[in-house]
């Protein structure tokens, strides 16, 4: 629209009808925020600051419960949109299936099937985690049993290679491979370079039903956790700080962060006795990689690094 609000020769009016547009038409701007909405905007942004997954109607319950102030969904958005507050959570889809003769799925091994020992089963997924300058997708290896996370890796691009990368670190910590290994149907998982390398190296494979989260549950439990216990409460601009961050996560979830399911003990309490040869070893296997060409699609390979747990008391 050709419309200018400010001019100073045309009014608003004059200019509606040299240009033959209905005035009623034109859109209202914003306008100033005052009164009883600034005040929900300041307690708007303390929640979100608070609770950063929380949407329009999780804010909404909390104005009522806590403030006791009732205010619409709506006029929660509206807000929300005013102050350019979303809430954060996963929107790119990381499951994209494959396509073609080469992509083929697996069954699910794991229903009804008592896992009483690490390195039985293994299970892997991929999240995505937004950044100040661009974003990540975080790959992660985990023992069902003992819920300790034995390799994680770094990506800002979805392909195969850095997922079969962590794998082959994961490997490295355990000093061998899984009986079964379970993801979801993500393109990654159902490709030929994937599946070929795991049955080359004897390792059954499983996969989630379509939508069914629940069988792959406590690797969901893990991205809830520590988004929720470290993405969510800093800001992070590049792949470098965030890979210190959930480098020192990761190094506190399994050697000194209790475990509920686990009795309060730490993953690698658990996991760490029945590791061939007993006493300490690498806890976990990471590395960050990036894209060859530069820019959005820059490359930066690094080399896996693995750190020493502290010996037993």
């Amino acid at each position: 629209m050709m419309i200018e609000r400010d001019s100073r020769q045309l009014s608003i009016r004059r200019q509606c009808r040299l240009l033959q547009v209905n005035r009623n038409r034109l859109e209202v701007g914003p306008g100033e925020i005052r009164g009883r909405d600034l005040e929900l905007c300041e307690l708007i942004e303390r929640i979100h600051l608070e609770a950063p997954a929380f949407g329009a109607r999780k804010i909404r319950d909390l104005l009522r419960v806590e403030y006791g102030i009732l205010a619409g969904r709506r006029r929660v958005a509206r807000l929300m949109a005013r102050l350019g507050i979303r809430a954060v959570y996963r929107r790119p889809r990381t499951s994209i299936p494959g396509k073609g003769a080469e992509h083929k799925v697996a069954p699910y091994l794991l229903r009804d099937l008592p896992v009483s020992a690490p390195d039985e089963v293994w299970c892997a997924d991929i999240t995505y985690i937004p950044m100040g300058k661009g974003f990540a997708y975080l790959f992660a290896v985990m023992d069902w049993n003992t819920r300790a996370v034995l390799s994680w890796k770094l990506s800002n691009t979805l392909d195969t290679e850095f997922c079969l990368e962590a794998f082959d670190a994961a490997v490295r910590v355990a000093g061998r491979v899984p009986g079964i290994f379970n993801t979801d149907q993500g393109c990654q998982f159902t490709s030929l370079a994937w599946r070929e390398h795991l049955a080359s190296l004897g390792v059954r494979l499983s996969m989630d039903g379509k939508g069914c989260w629940v069988d792959n549950v406590f690797i969901e439990r893990l991205w809830r956790t520590v988004k929720y216990e470290e993405v969510y409460l800093r800001s992070w601009n590049d792949l470098h700080e965030l890979e210190a961050g959930l480098e020192r996560w990761f190094g506190r979830y399994n050697t000194w962060r209790p475990h509920a399911s686990l009795g309060g003990l730490r993953p690698w309490e658990v996991y760490r006795p029945f590791r061939s040869g007993g006493g300490t070893g690498n806890i976990y296997g990471k590395s960050v990689k990036k894209h060859p060409r530069g820019g959005a699609a820059l490359r930066a390979e690094k080399s896996v690094r693995s750190r020493r747990s502290p010996t037993s008391h």
